[in-house]
């Protein structure tokens, strides 16, 4: 019996691939499944097949697992696509961190917008140019899960060029279920609704029946000095609805914190935090190729991440709520038209379909346009070959535009352009 085929594109990022078969071929209609694995790296792709067949069999699955350095081979019929690559590594990582510090300019996770995410944007829309002329080639109609950040410039870029995109994130999700443990309420019984864009989106409802369990969160901000120093609690208390992102992520998208040593210590912003985590996904990497070569057993931890979910729901009509991120067609009338919004997207044998929310909050619906801009030019300056549009882009940045001036923002991005080099756009380099 042969199962959908599903590629895994940057397949090397083995923790994450483990976690997604672990999910994957915990379902029962997916036991038979087409695993194809991808990746540049020989070295990571053979770890990442050796977990493979083991998770297929600590699952009892019997999938057909192949893994190639051949991206077009891999492609070839696929059903459905996960891309999660990450160009330039750990090394393109710190060169963002690095650079940007010598100018002053603070940053916690740099994968969003920001200078960061910009160049992190500009170094992956090559290699995405090339994974939608493969797609088009050899799978037209299979729907690509993106998982690389900056996920709302990547599906923005991508929406031109393949038929079918939904990118996924977990922020949604993981803000809900811990909120549901703050306000001490089991998740399965809340009710909710989230919009906005990707690690900048808005809790617009929290309910338990007919309990607005935001009365609850405010009693505990209230009485609790610790919990009020958390940048998404300021945010919440100032905005009035709740940031879907974490509280590090959250403090780079605005002009109000990075700046201040003051608000630094306040709110107990780690600056430079990504670097750390980047250090770690890589030593969690060699534990794993450790434990491969050793026969070592390795644990079989679920995710809870949405592209198991989804390929589940087409495959077998099972219908599901997920949280994707998809261009604007009026879902959020307040944001601009061709944008990419985060919504909740109905699932089931026909595909994903998205939700309109309507206007969000004007207040929020302006955050979300300084960000929306930030995306729009450093698109646009790729697809145009408009170099002034990066830095056009920094100049709308919340942090970098509260951080720098223009001359050193300027300076900035011919730095990182150099530093980069290759990994860029012909036009941008």
């Amino acid at each position: 019996m042969n199962g959908p085929k599903i590629v895994f594109v940057g397949a090397g990022s083995v923790v994450f691939t483990q976690g997604l078969l672990s999910d994957l071929l915990g379902h029962e209609e997916l036991k038979h499944a087409r695993i194809s694995l991808h990746d540049i790296d020989p070295e990571r792709l053979e770890v990442a097949s050796a977990v493979a067949h083991r998770i297929a069999a600590a699952r009892g699955a019997a999938p057909v697992i192949t893994a190639t350095l051949d991206r077009r081979e891999a492609l070839d019929g696929a059903d459905f696509v996960i891309n999660m690559i990450q160009v330039g590594g750990h090394k393109a990582t710190v060169t963002d961190f690095e650079i940007p510090a010598r100018y002053g300019l603070r940053q916690t996770i740099a994968d969003t917008i920001g200078v960061g995410g910009v160049f992190r944007a500009l170094r992956t829309f090559p290699v995405l140019d090339a994974l939608a002329a493969d797609m088009n080639a050899v799978c037209p109609d299979a729907l690509l899960l993106n998982y690389t950040n900056p996920m709302a410039m990547n599906v923005w870029y991508l929406s031109g060029k393949v038929r079918n995109v939904v990118g996924l994130c977990h922020s949604v999700y993981w803000t809900m279920h811990d909120l549901a443990a703050l306000v001490g309420v089991p998740y399965e019984e809340v009710s909710y609704v989230a919009g906005g864009v990707n690690h900048q989106a808005w809790v617009l409802r929290f309910e338990r029946g007919g309990e607005n369990l935001y009365d609850r969160l405010d009693a505990l901000v209230d009485r609790d000095p610790e919990l009020r120093r958390r940048v998404r609690i300021e945010m919440y208390r100032r905005l009035g609805r709740y940031p879907t992102e974490t509280s590090e992520h959250s403090a780079e998208y605005l002009p109000w914190m990075l700046r201040h040593d003051g608000e630094i210590d306040r709110l107990r912003i780690p600056v430079g935090e990504y670097v750390r985590v980047s250090e770690e996904n890589t030593r969690e990497y060699e534990r794993t190729r450790a434990a491969v070569r050793g026969g070592i057993e390795l644990e079989l931890a679920g995710t809870d991440e949405y592209a198991p979910q989804i390929i589940h729901s087409i495959v077998t009509g099972t219908p599901r709520v997920v949280y994707g991120n998809v261009v604007n067609d009026g879902l959020i009338s307040n944001l601009p038209a061709g944008c990419v919004v985060e919504v909740p997207c109905a699932v089931d044998a026909t595909g994903v379909m998205p939700t309109r929310i309507g206007a969000l909050p004007p207040q929020l619906a302006a955050l979300n346009r300084a960000y929306v801009s930030v995306n729009e030019l450093t698109v646009r300056a790729a697809l145009e070959g408009r170099p002034d549009y990066v830095r056009h882009a920094m100049m709308v940045d919340p942090n970098t535009s509260a951080s720098l001036s223009l001359d050193a923002i300027w300076r900035l991005c011919d730095d990182l352009t150099a530093a980069h080099g290759d990994l860029l756009p012909e036009a941008l380099r």
